[in-house]
């Protein structure tokens, strides 16, 4: 028979393993708190010169959720970051620190669990962007009016104070990465909203009651959602998804020059830095899409440049004011896919023609124009479509110098460009055979103005919604748009990896509303940005020595220039 004190030995041994934490790693994460100004942030927020004296800083606080989330794959659990602050570090580094002690037993851990809790609550309060009550379900009518009475200036102000805070926490994860960052990226960068569950039941609109979490909102996914260029789509569609959560804005670092492609010995390219995320952004799903990617663009650090920056399609179809206009004063470029009613000429100005995003002679021909159009419509091939992108190129206006500091710019069409001859320009014949000859049809109303000058000035609002300066279907589009959607796609399924960070799921975080969601998401993918730098490094051979571990196999994919909207060419191009 077992004995009572066997059974209680054996107990024991089942009871968690409180593992210390070497006071080298303590150092290293206090140094990097302390270099990112996270502490400057946060710290006013929660002062106070009355009352009872607290005894958890916000240094050991920030501590601790940073040890727990490198424990948990990124998920901040308060259990977590009470065991390790009060029973898991040295007693020198607790004292260091000014942590006091409580006995480990159930009451030590019970008060210890709530110094954390309540300091971790009113970090959260303080930069709550929602006047809203968590928790529990309220009157709708009692939800409008705190809406109603809320001051929008003090609430902008707090999500302002929100996004500050929670960039700060992912801006640590890539301080390592900044002097590869610095040197081996120019700045462009993939924007995407992926959906994220929260921890409360979603309930349905005509309830007359609010969920536990009023921030959030419903995600409804549909197949029109998947492809917006079919053109025979049922009128009522089906639900693929279904989720209650928050809409979590991503900008992911990617540097289109370089693929990826491991080095000839199996090793991954020192220079190819992989995908990481700088900055993010949270808000209800489908709520106002312009003005959320503009925040989490806004909180990029500044000390890097500004490149081509790509999104889906829900983005050239935001108005010019919210989101075009903006990301370029910020001096980003876009580039852009376009749906089904985006195609062929989009906009006009002094006579030169805005199609698929580029300016054109208005004597290009018709075909060319309305390319994509046939091909989605089945009147052309695959074949014949990328043949007519590259006749394009002879009618493109070209720049005469930089966009000035307001964003106007000179152009000149293609004769003046020496890439045609025009019957309009007569200077412009007899320069040889290998130009074409631009003929214009003549016109009761006279020549346009891009006809008659030398050049014309674009004012950065003509066309601004579809203008990308990339010409749309080449070779080097395809290179830029597809390696940044596929950066930021990638990205996406890394981070929402059910064996790690699990991002999509609400259960790694279980506390509700917008700001604790905002605070808890960036130490996940903070987590998710070490991990890949750590996969990237890994796999890198060192000083002649073979790596630790094998580069992420790629998939076959099929060279550049054979894309077309409605998938790859099966016939070789030339």
């Amino acid at each position: 028979m077992t004995s009572s004190l066997d059974r209680q030995d054996h107990l024991a041994k089942l009871q968690t393993r409180r593992l210390p934490v070497p006071d080298a790693e303590v150092h290293e994460v206090l140094a990097a708190l302390d270099a990112s100004g996270l502490l400057s942030e946060v710290e006013p927020l929660v002062a106070q010169s009355t009352g009872r004296k607290r005894t958890l800083t916000v240094r050991a606080l920030l501590l601790g959720m940073c040890l727990a989330a490198a424990r948990n794959a990124g998920t901040v659990i308060f259990t977590s970051v009470t065991n390790i602050l009060y029973f898991s570090l040295t007693d020198e580094m607790r004292a260091r620190l000014d942590i006091p002690h409580y006995p480990d037993h159930a009451r030590g851990f019970e008060a210890a669990y709530h110094v954390v809790r309540r300091l971790i609550h009113r970090i959260e309060k303080a930069v709550d962007p929602s006047p809203l009550p968590k928790n529990h379900r309220l009157d709708r009518e009692l939800a409008a009016r705190l809406l109603a009475e809320a001051d929008p200036d003090e609430l902008a102000d707090r999500r302002s104070l929100m996004l500050r805070v929670v960039n700060r926490i992912l801006d640590m994860s890539l301080l390592d990465a900044h002097p590869l960052l610095e040197g081996r990226w120019d700045g462009s960068a993939a924007l995407d909203a992926t959906v994220i569950g929260t921890y409360a039941k979603g309930l349905s609109a005509d309830s007359p009651v609010t969920a536990s979490d009023p921030d959030a909102g419903w995600y409804v996914r549909t197949a029109k959602h998947k492809d917006p260029l079919a053109m025979d789509e049922p009128p009522q569609e089906r639900i693929k998804k279904r989720l209650y959560g928050y809409d979590l804005c991503l900008v992911v670092a990617r540097d289109p020059d370089h693929d990826g492609a491991p080095l000839p010995d199996g090793s991954a390219n020192p220079d190819a830095v992989p995908s990481l995320i700088v900055a993010f952004s949270l808000d209800k799903p489908s709520h106002r899409p312009a003005e959320v990617a503009l925040e989490a663009l806004q909180h990029v650090d500044p000390r890097y440049p500004r490149g081509y920056l790509a999104g889906d399609r829900l983005y050239p179809d935001q108005k010019p004011d919210k989101f075009q206009l903006p990301i370029r004063a910020l001096g980003y470029q876009p580039v852009y896919d376009y749906a089904k009613d985006q195609l062929g000429v989009q906009a006009q100005f002094a006579g030169a023609e805005l199609v698929e995003g580029n300016w054109y002679c208005p004597s290009m021909p018709q075909p060319l124009k309305d390319a994509t159009k046939d091909l989605i419509g089945k009147k052309i091939d695959k074949q014949t479509w990328i043949n007519r992108i590259r006749q394009r190129t002879t009618y493109l206006f070209m720049p005469k110098q930089r966009a000035d500091a307001e964003g106007h710019r000179r152009m000149m069409c293609p004769a003046e460009a020496n890439r045609g001859q025009c019957s309009l320009k007569p200077y412009t014949l007899g320069r040889g055979i290998h130009l074409p000859l631009i003929d214009p049809a003549p016109s009761p109303v006279g020549s346009p103005t891009a006809c008659t000058q030398r050049t014309i000035t674009l004012p950065p609002e003509a066309g601004a919604q579809l203008w990308q300066p990339l010409q749309y279907g080449t070779a080097e589009w395809q290179r830029v748009y597809f390696r940044l959607r596929n950066a930021i796609e990638g990205m996406n399924g890394f981070s929402k990896d059910p064996l790690y960070e699990r991002l999509e799921s609400g259960g790694t975080r279980r506390i509700r509303g917008i700001a604790a969601q905002a605070i808890l998401l960036a130490f996940q993918l903070a987590h998710a940005n070490k991990r890949k730098l750590a996969t990237w490094a890994g796999s890198i051979a060192l000083h002649g020595n073979q790596p630790h571990r094998r580069p992420t196999r790629r998939r076959k994919t099929k060279p550049l220039g054979t894309w077309t909207p409605e998938g790859y060419l099966t016939e070789a191009t030339t």
